[in-house]
């Protein structure tokens, strides 16, 4: 049975993507092979051509053109050498479901898409990537077991080995580097520094890694041609494109749709209530206005012009009965705690810009404040996180300048925040509670120095402490065994800072002082900068 987090199928124009899905939950091998035939190989060549001829692109949100993956992997590969086509199926975006609606209802278009490439590549296995433990991961593997089972009985549907992986689902865990780590059983996080999977990808083989929705295009493009796959949409961006629709819409859908169709109508199709605007793009998307909709065109040329990028698809009007900037808010606050926490703008300048924002909300902040800590985050990520959240932030401050006049003048704009904008409903995850010893510490200025973020001095120099998130719990180790005094240990929390967790205190005021080299008396206090500019530990 298909779960309600996966949402109904709508359709403007020719069902491609969709076909199908009217009279069946999930369309089988059978079903499949009803619809669309056996597609057979093709050249690599011929792949190439076609995807050059219709300027096939990434629908991932890059928008990459992929011909140009193609040809890359083929020639990091060689004509000895293997490589590995990976399926971006981990959609970490909370505002999108396009990439679960075709895994759970469509696996074997996808499937047929990514075995064409393997197959013109030589490549040595198709790898499906999508979040763990979901309904998604459990279609495909089933698709996959269907395939093998028809090719024991004499069908051709096993030609490349394919191999389905779940990873734990992040916001950032689509990312193309976070993505190959994960598969390659590495923490899910983008790398410090850019790799492209073309050269390097899944076992350190040259990988093909595109998105769920992109594979499914290109069986498409194969079994039509480039000039029926041409036939709808728009003569630079041809074909038809699916959009997920949420937020304040009555009828929250994806929507299977040509290129060139207005916004406006696909609104009216789903009777969304726009209100203050329109998130396009997801939450390192941008804003339009209630005037900007009603003239944009879903291509990513109409949406370009209007002010937007269409990126994977993502449509979330505001309506009329929420707090726009509470929303906005809501969001900051959710992508700060994505972080991957391992670099400064990351783990110090989104919980800024979050907490910023949401004295906004509050009536005692102020415009130039929340740029000034954007402005310090912007471009010095070592992912594309912080600058994802710097559009977001940016444009949400354009687009509600007047609910912000609002809310500075009399503390609210007189709206609830209902929590329209869709978030991941999640079980709380672990955190982490600094504890000392007070009998020991000494202020030697060491934990506050390691931890700014979550650790603050008094007027003396001692500390208090916030929680700490799961993701920084090895810093917060180490400011543990770094502690001179021997006083700070860690403990695990609820993951809603009350009361104890499952894990077991980590560190102790007791543990040996290794061949005495770390004896409290031999490290010196850190000098302060003022009063409390030191770090008690």
């Amino acid at each position: 049975m298909i779960p309600a987090r996966v949402p109904r199928v709508l359709r403007m124009g020719p069902a491609r993507l969709t076909a199908g899905l009217d009279h069946c939950r999930r369309l089988d091998l059978p079903a499949h092979r009803t619809l669309h035939g056996l597609v057979e190989p093709r050249e690599l060549s011929e792949l190439i051509s076609y995807a050059n001829e219709v300027d096939m692109r990434g629908r991932g949100g890059a928008a990459f053109p992929f011909a140009r993956k193609l040809r890359a992997v083929a020639d990091a590969a060689g004509s000895n050498g293997e490589s590995v086509v990976l399926v971006n199926g981990a959609e970490g975006e909370p505002a999108s479901s396009k990439d679960a609606m075709l895994l759970t209802r469509n696996p074997h278009l996808v499937l047929d898409g990514a075995v064409l490439a393997a197959e013109a590549l030589g490549a040595r296995e198709v790898v499906v990537a999508t979040a763990g433990g979901e309904v998604a991961e459990a279609s495909v593997a089933a698709a996959v077991a269907e395939r093998r089972a028809a090719n024991v009985s004499g069908g051709a549907e096993s030609r490349v080995p394919i191999r389905v992986v779940g990873i734990k689902e992040r916001f950032i865990s689509g990312e193309g580097g976070a993505l190959v780590k994960a598969v390659n059983g590495e923490e899910g996080i983008p790398p410090g520094r850019k790799k492209r999977a073309a050269t390097s990808g899944v076992d350190g083989l040259p990988t093909l890694l595109s998105n769920t929705e992109t594979y499914a295009q290109l069986a498409l493009l194969a079994e039509y041609g480039p000039q029926k796959y041409a036939a709808v949409g728009t003569a630079k961006e041809p074909g038809t494109i699916l959009l997920t629709v949420s937020g304040g819409a009555a009828d929250g859908a994806v929507i299977e749709t040509p290129t060139g169709t207005l916004l406006a109508d696909v609104l009216a199709m789903c009777e969304a209530d726009i209100g203050d605007g329109v998130l396009i793009g997801g939450y390192h998307g941008a804003w339009l206005s209630a005037d900007a909709v009603e003239t944009a065109v879903i291509s990513r040329e109409g949406m370009k012009a209007a002010g937007a990028t269409l990126g994977a698809g993502i449509i979330v009007p505001l309506g009329e009965s929420t707090c726009a900037l509470g929303e906005a808010a809501r969001v900051a606050s959710y992508l700060a705690g994505e972080s991957a926490g391992q670099c400064g703008p990351c783990r110090l300048g989104l919980p800024d810009v979050a907490k910023l924002m949401n004295a906004l909300v509050e009536g005692s902040g102020s415009v130039d404040a929340v740029r000034r800590a954007v402005r310090l985050v912007e471009r010095r990520g070592a992912c594309f996180h912080p600058d994802g959240t710097a559009k977001f932030v940016l444009s949400a401050l354009d687009a509600f300048e007047a609910e912000i006049a609002l809310h500075q003048e009399h503390g609210s704009c007189g709206r609830p925040v209902r929590g329209v904008m869709p978030m991941p409903e999640r079980a709380p995850e672990l955190e982490y509670r600094l504890e000392v010893d007070w009998s020991r510490c000494q202020g030697h200025g060491l934990c506050a120095h390691l931890l700014p973020e979550f650790v603050e001095l008094d007027d003396y120099g001692f500390p208090s402490f916030r929680n700490v998130p799961a993701w920084m719990a090895k810093e917060a180790r180490r400011a543990v065994d770094m502690c001179p005094a021997l006083a700070l240990r860690l403990a695990g929390t609820s993951g809603d800072g009350h009361g104890p967790g499952p894990s077991k205190s980590t560190g102790s005021p007791l543990r040996l002082v290794k061949d005495g080299v770390m004896k409290a008396a031999s490290v010196p206090r850190l000098a302060r900068a003022g009063a409390g500019g030191g770090a008690a530990g």
